[in-house]
């Protein structure tokens, strides 16, 4: 038994660059590892040096994920009482937010391993930290290795495995571990894309352009008046913030207003989410940095909604930092823009964050990308996902400078497909009539883009400190931030009218648009070709449902209606149940509208836990009683149950919480570690794995906690807890730093539950 310790050690010594093989059991809800480094496609190089110093974004997991898309659902549901009643990003943390015992664990976990903490919130769900590379490695339990880059003339880092941070729960995510996809901007330049498709630049655009600018280019003012005409609507009282991973300068947007002879009365301002400079000087002033982005999307936002209460542009590297920051901050933006496309290790990585912004009312418009259609090669993300706006390009021509809208077709590079990112189907797209045989959309997959707005090589553009240019830039980027504006202006009646802003679109224009509203208040594009998609009559998988029309305002400010004739509502208590036992909720229905109906109860519980109604179905006004049956193997915890009550009216949902606690004082159970001794080189790593047995009828997790360790000696376990019955094993991980003394000692190994404790010992012997 020795002889198998000290020969694991040994080798693991001979390779002196990575980590142990046995790596630490994933304890972050998202993955972080890339395919092309699992797989040998990209080369491996070397190490990231371990002085080097790097910023880390830590994202606190929600509290009741199951609760917070039962909310949503309601919340969205022109049928429920609780239609458009948003939360505050307060009440959103109270309610489906992480709890402050773990935000303060966080805290302390980074302190611990030698990271210091830079800036989040609870509120925002996250711990910003920056440390060396060796404190990021040991805190994670990972190794941050060099990759030559497949696609790309450039060399990347990344994690050579999941990483495992020591804390008694699962965090989210944690940005910054690699920098294999750099955000870029989707706009376009018309000579590169000539260049691209081999034809001369003055072939990109076939038609002559119609816009108000120099050289008859487009302001964000001709956007306005073709897609919302003269009304009096101008975003007066919205804020409206930006997506940006760089900062600008400001005086470009003061040239651009000079240029065109027009005036910015809207406030900016710049943020900084993570640290990163809200600055931007071109190369040609001394700098390294290009804010023709930035500076184009204040324009098609002001220009569409030019009394914008303020318009905040959010400056980060991490884009958790920067999406966590326009949930909390103060004003908060309803409407957003985001003109940039990255592909993260994870596309789940900001869904808690979409749906968060949904919660509290608010709008993520993403562009759909300039490269055609979505591929694994074509970034779709974050237009894919099933919470956000994706905006896709048309071709548009308005009857003059400033005037109405004349015809529209599809731009030839608008992107848009089935999400390459394998991201289910949206309730929204699942409506009969928007997937059909013409559009040859999917039935299981999120389609986009959701809507569109023009991106040709028709707009005009200043930048970097330079000279403006007409005509020569375009893309998806132009339409995300006018569409936001639009929205902006939508807000601003409804709130006038007395009513809720819209928040969410897209459960609202699917279900408008499979009526006859839809050509009343939609552009229907239905020519022009984009990759494998081409415009059809309807929903399309290049320009979605189209562009705006002047109606739309009327028609989205209108939706915030009383509820139906016949309504109810439904809610449920919580119980505490131990595992292997029963117990019951009551469940309770009330008229909210109209008169009464028959309401059919149903549950979606948790693996282990299941539910049986007596009776099955209630008259609204009347209740039933839930009894729950929880298994013995169910770990001790707070679980989720969705109930659902269906009626003629509609559904409605209430979530019973139920606390499982473990059957403490029966049975016990035993630890072992296996070898029980061994030695291992100062600087070295090594693992040995610690088993536990139940008996008696013993069921609750197992915890694990390790003394008289020498100075310089670290260990942790992973998972840490087992689960409950509690019967299982787990990976010890033994480090000894440079500086470890040389002696042999005892380590003892605690385990802990169900009220009980035992120990296991293993003698470790440190040599050169």
């Amino acid at each position: 038994m020795i002889r198998r310790f000290c020969s694991l050690f040994l080798a693991i010594v001979a390779i002196a660059s990575a980590l142990p093989a046995a790596s630490p059991a994933q304890s972050v809800m998202t993955h972080h590892t890339r395919e092309v480094t699992r797989t040998g496609e990209a080369r491996l190089v070397g190490r990231k040096p371990s002085a080097e110093v790097m910023s880390l974004d830590l994202v606190l997991p929600l509290r009741d994920p199951a609760g917070l898309k039962a909310f949503l659902a309601d919340l969205y549901n022109p049928k429920s009482p609780t239609f458009h009643k948003y939360l505050t990003p307060t009440e959103f943390t109270a309610k489906f937010g992480p709890t402050q015992a773990q935000y303060d664990e966080v805290l302390a976990f980074a302190k611990s391993n030698g990271l210091t903490v830079t800036g989040g919130s609870r509120d925002g769900m996250e711990v910003q930290v920056k440390g060396s590379v060796a404190a990021v490695e040991s805190a994670m339990h990972i190794a941050l290795h060099t990759y030559q880059h497949p696609t790309e003339g450039r060399t990347f880092f990344a994690p050579d495995r999941e990483p495992a941070p020591s804390l008694s729960f699962n965090l989210w995510h944690v940005s910054g571990l690699d920098n294999y996809s750099l955000p870029h901007a989707l706009r376009v330049n018309k000579n590169d894309y000539a260049a691209a498709n081999g034809i001369s630049p003055r072939a990109v655009v076939s038609h002559a352009t119609t816009g108000s600018g120099p050289s008859a280019s487009f302001l964000g003012s001709d956007m306005r008046a073709a897609y919302y005409g003269n009304g009096p609507l101008t975003g007066a009282g919205q804020n409206l913030g930006l997506f940006e991973y760089l900062g600008t300068d400001l005086a470009d947007l003061t040239t651009y207003f000079k240029n065109v002879g027009q005036t910015n009365n809207v406030p900016i301002t710049l943020v900084s989410t993570d640290g990163t400079s809200t600055s931007c000087v071109y190369t040609r002033a001394g700098g390294n940095c290009d804010d023709g982005e930035q500076n184009l999307d204040m324009t098609q936002a002001i220009g569409m909604a030019p009394g914008l209460a303020s318009l905040t542009m959010y400056v980060g590297s991490l884009d958790t930092a920067i999406i966590s920051a326009m949930t909390t901050h103060s004003p908060l933006p309803t409407t957003i823009g985001c003109s940039w496309g990255w592909t993260p290790a994870d596309p789940s990585t900001l869904d808690p964050y979409f749906q968060k912004m949904a919660a509290q009312g608010q709008n993520f418009f993403a562009a759909s990308g300039d490269s055609s259609t979505w591929s694994t090669r074509n970034e779709a993300w974050p237009a894919d996902d099933a919470y956000v706006v994706s905006v896709g390009g048309t071709d548009l021509v308005t009857s003059g400078a400033a005037g109405p809208w004349a015809s529209e077709t599809a731009w030839v590079d608008s992107g848009g497909g089935i999400t390459p990112d394998k991201i289910a189907i949206p309730a929204y797209q699942q409506l009969s009539g928007v997937i059909n045989s013409s559009n040859k959309g999917s039935t299981t997959l999120r389609n986009g883009p959701d809507v569109s707005a023009n991106a040709n090589f028709t707009f005009y553009t200043c930048g970097d400190q330079t000279a403006c240019q007409a005509n020569v830039y375009g893309g998806t980027s132009f339409a995300a931030p006018m569409w936001a504006a639009y929205i902006a202006l939508v807000n601003q009646q409804l709130v006038a009218n007395g009513k809720p802003t819209i928040g969410f679109i897209n459960p609202t224009i699917y279900s408008q648009n499979v009526t006859s509203a839809y050509a009343t208040n939609f552009h229907d594009i239905t020519s022009g070709t984009s990759g494998s998609y081409s415009a059809t009559t309807g929903f399309d998988l290049v320009t979605g449902w189209g562009s705006p029309k002047p109606a739309l305002v009327a028609a989205l400010a209108g939706t915030t209606t009383a509820p139906p004739t016949n309504d109810f509502s439904i809610a449920a208590t919580s119980p505490t149940i131990a595992a292997g036992a029963s117990g019951t909720s009551s469940i309770t229905t009330a008229i909210t509208n109209g008169a009464a109906e028959t309401v059919t109860l149903s549950a979606s519980s948790p693996t282990g836990i299941s539910v049986a109604f007596s009776p099955g179905s209630v008259t609204s006004g009347g209740g039933s009683t839930a009894t729950i049956t929880v298994a013995s193997t169910v770990a001790a915890g707070t679980y989720g149950i969705i109930v659902t009550g269906t009626a003629a009216s509609g559904s409605h949902t209430a979530t019973i919480n139920v606390t499982v606690t473990s059957t403490t004082g029966a049975g016990t159970f035993t630890v072992a570690v296996s070898p029980t001794s061994g030695s291992l080189r100062r600087g070295t790593s090594g693992t040995a794995t610690v088993t536990t047995a139940v008996s008696g009828g013993f069921s609750a997790p197992i915890s694990f906690t390790a003394t008289g360790m020498e100075t310089g000696v670290t260990v942790s376990f992973s998972p840490n807890p087992i689960a409950a019955p509690g019967s299982g094993s787990v990976s010890m991980l033994v480090t000894a730093k440079s500086t470890a003394t040389r002696t042999t000692f005892p380590i003892t190994i605690t385990a802990t539950g169900g009220g009980k404790t035992a120990t296991a010992t293993l003698t470790l012997t440190i040599t050169r």
